[in-house]
């Protein structure tokens, strides 16, 4: 009786000992977390640094040699066409040798020539923005009708914008070269027919606007050319994107986008107006040489929402490269290389399988799907060395 229990006894222990090797190496599930597969709307963009530029931006220089007094505006006064920002004490003229006299001549007759031509484009400017301010009326009529899209409203608001922005460009460009013409006339008066008490050149503002920068606040003695004042209007802000030449090429004029970073709660709704054709060598912070392009944006949101904006200005735009409406969507996580191609792992009642993917295109965190995947379908995220075909995998806990 003794026997028979030892054997019984040594028999379960046995039966216990090899059950608890088989369950410690059974293999278990691989905890993993998933994703599902959706249809739906992708966007595609490029996003990169840029900055703020006023779009017309008018250097104020002194017209002939003398002294230039101290100015006194400062950057961020607003100013008026007309409104004389610097005084300068003009060289005597009457020691102007006959070389000197026959350039002064000629500078003169230049002068009016171009005045000549910068009224020829006032007139061209006028018409343009009597042209645009009409067809927005139209564009106004209809977008209450239901007849056009907001999209196209925005445009042609945009037009007259630019259109309006172009004639006070060539209005302003008509007063400075009126002041040019003054100057040239200036240049050959002799002090014998010069009035009495005058012997001072104002330099007005050719435009109404604000003093971006000061170039030259001391009093000093300047030549012909010299840089006094930047000036130009806030409220005409342009963006300007610095792209690699690699992600230009994929930008299309009259692209969508947002200004991203640029100190206000929302991002601002931009189009792409112009993409130059020039590009340019930048270094960056690490010191990698970078070709770049640069992709001019006009700013779409009203002016209220990006007021406090001003030139030069740090800003993040994303552009839109590509939209897809109605495409199958997966996790570009749950993507990886395969055999020269791209595969994931399809959960299937419990378990991993190996499923090879044609992929379009990305935008970094979802990739468009062309074939090998459908909508609803559960894929493994980041998935480890620990799954291969056929693993079982189980959803990760927290």
């Amino acid at each position: 009786m003794q026997l028979r229990f030892r054997t019984v006894f040594w028999s379960v222990a046995g039966l216990v000992v090899l059950a608890l090797i088989v369950w410690a190496f059974w293999p278990r599930p691989v905890p993993a977390d998933f994703a599902v597969v959706r249809r739906g709307e992708m966007v595609v963009s490029v996003r990169d640094e840029g900055y703020t530029r006023v779009r017309e931006v008018y250097v104020v220089s002194a017209p002939l040699a003398g002294r230039v007094l101290r100015v006194d505006s400062e950057a961020g006064d607003r100013v008026e066409a007309g409104e004389v920002l610097a005084n300068i004490l003009a060289s005597d003229p009457a020691m102007l040798d006959v070389r000197s006299r026959s350039e002064a001549e000629a500078a003169l007759r230049s002068a009016e020539a171009a005045l000549g031509f910068a009224a020829a484009q006032l007139e061209a400017a006028r018409a343009e923005a009597e042209l645009a301010a009409q067809e927005a009326e139209r564009m106004e009529i209809l977008a209450e009708r239901g007849t056009i899209s907001q999209a196209m409203l925005d445009r042609a608001r945009t037009t007259l914008r630019r259109a309006d922005a172009a004639l006070a460009t060539a209005r302003a460009n008509l007063r400075m070269r009126q002041a040019e013409r003054d100057a040239a006339e200036a240049r050959l008066i002799r002090p014998d027919a010069a009035p009495a008490g005058e012997g001072v050149v104002e330099v007005a503002s050719p435009i109404d606007g604000q003093v971006l920068r000061v170039l030259q606040e001391s009093e000093a003695v300047v030549q012909p050319g010299t840089p006094l004042v930047e000036l130009g209007d806030p409220a005409d802000l342009e963006i300007v994107a610095e792209l690699l030449s690699t992600d230009a090429v994929r930008v299309e004029e009259g692209a969508d986008a947002l200004i991203h970073a640029w100190g206000g709660p929302v991002p601002l709704r931009a189009e792409v107006r112009r993409i130059e054709p020039f590009g340019f060598l930048k270094v960056s912070a690490l010191g990698v040489e970078e070709q770049r392009v640069n992709v001019i944006l006009d700013l779409l949101a009203p002016r209220e929402e990006w007021m406090n904006l001003g030139h030069g200005y740090r800003v993040e735009p994303e552009i839109v490269t590509w939209r897809g409406e109605d495409v199958v969507i997966a996790p570009v996580a749950s993507l990886f290389r395969h055999e020269g191609g791209w595969a994931a792992f399809r959960v299937e009642e419990g378990r991993a399988r190996l499923t090879p993917v044609e992929m379009g295109r990305s935008n970094g965190r979802e990739a468009q799907i062309l074939s090998g995947l459908q909508p609803g379908d559960t894929l493994v995220l980041y998935p480890s060395d620990r799954i291969e075909d056929g693993a079982a995998v189980v959803p990760r806990e927290g």
